[in-house]
């Protein structure tokens, strides 16, 4: 049966434990084999919970004939190129082929200030990145993607296009698998944890494609994009600290391209600002903003223009959605 044709059976039983997770896993080992047979299989590693898990289930399917591509394009968190390569690489025994590509990218997006032109450079450029990876391989007949029940379903009602291989050049006519296709993002979760992958990167919030390109608003620049990166860090590492890291569904750092006068040192600072953006939400179509202790933004405060290069303000964005949306740009 073609994979794209699989279908969540109206009577399936929400996977919320370890021992259904397990059950989970070995029939779709099974399935996976009966599919691949010896043939080798592509996947496209982002880090991502979905493309996570599904990377874990197939090296636990068929070992080494799944080949892992994780490209950084530069536009990555903090310390999740490295957790990639530490936990597939190092500790799963993953064929994985790494790509540094953050030079290719932060050139391509030199100067664009238009918030979708960079996503079309960054998407299109990912592709290329990607396509030219599994060009220099022999034997690659599947395609693995980390597609989940929910895609499916706003695919079909036309909310949104469904990620799948439809991006890649004509020369590439792969063959799809998709192991949690007809899984809710919760139950992804839970066989991910059962499958033996960290928590933080099992829990790891949504991120979206074009990475920290989109909290960079305006043309990005690498002393702007770092400043993202570091003030992000430190949010995520307080919240986490503070018990907050999964009661919020999702929160990071906005720096926009415009200065403000400050002081640092007893001396005039011309630096950006950092903007906090912390929501709340079930189904992401309405979101309301997160409440945070005074002291504990105030203590976020004073690291982030303590300790990230070129920030002197800290501003919390106040807004619900709608009329903003979760991201910025």
């Amino acid at each position: 049966m073609n994979v794209t044709e699989i279908r969540r059976p109206a009577n399936m039983e929400r996977i919320t434990t370890p021992e259904l997770a397990q059950t989970f896993i070995e029939e779709q080992i099974a399935l996976i084999k009966e599919q691949v047979g010896d043939k080798k299989v592509l996947l496209a590693l982002s880090g991502g919970v979905d493309s996570s898990v599904v990377a874990a289930l197939l090296i636990k399917a068929i070992g080494q004939q799944l080949v892992c591509v994780h490209v950084n394009h530069g536009l990555l968190r903090k310390g999740e190129p490295e957790q990639v390569v530490e936990v597939f690489r190092n500790q799963m025994n993953a064929n994985l082929i790494y790509v540094d590509a953050t030079d290719r990218f932060l050139d391509k997006l030199a100067g664009v200030e238009d918030p979708e032109t960079k996503r079309k450079i960054i998407g299109g450029e990912f592709i290329e990145v990607f396509a030219e990876e599994a060009r220099k391989l022999d034997g690659i007949e599947f395609l693995a993607q980390g597609t989940i029940w929910p895609d499916i379903l706003e695919s079909e009602e036309g909310i949104k296009a469904h990620h799948n291989a439809g991006g890649l050049p004509e020369d590439m006519d792969f063959e799809l698998v998709e192991p949690v296709r007809v899984l809710f993002k919760d139950e992804v979760r839970v066989v991910g944890e059962e499958l033996g992958l960290p928590h933080n990167m099992v829990y790891r919030q949504p991120f979206p494609g074009p990475g920290l390109g989109v909290r960079c608003p305006g043309a990005i620049t690498r002393d702007r994009l770092e400043a993202v990166r570091e003030s992000d860090a430190i949010l995520r590492e307080e919240f986490e600290k503070n018990g907050l890291g999964e009661k919020i569904w999702q929160y990071f750092t906005v720096v926009p391209d415009f200065r403000s006068t400050g002081i640092k040192g007893g001396k005039r600072a011309f630096e950006w600002c950092c903007i906090v953006r912390a929501v709340c939400t079930t189904d992401v179509m309405t979101a309301t903003v997160a409440e945070i202790p005074h002291e504990l933004m105030v203590h976020i405060t004073d690291r982030i223009t303590h300790e990230v290069a070129g920030i002197n303000r800290v501003l919390y964005d106040f807004t619900p959605k709608p009329t903003g949306t979760v991201e910025f740009e």
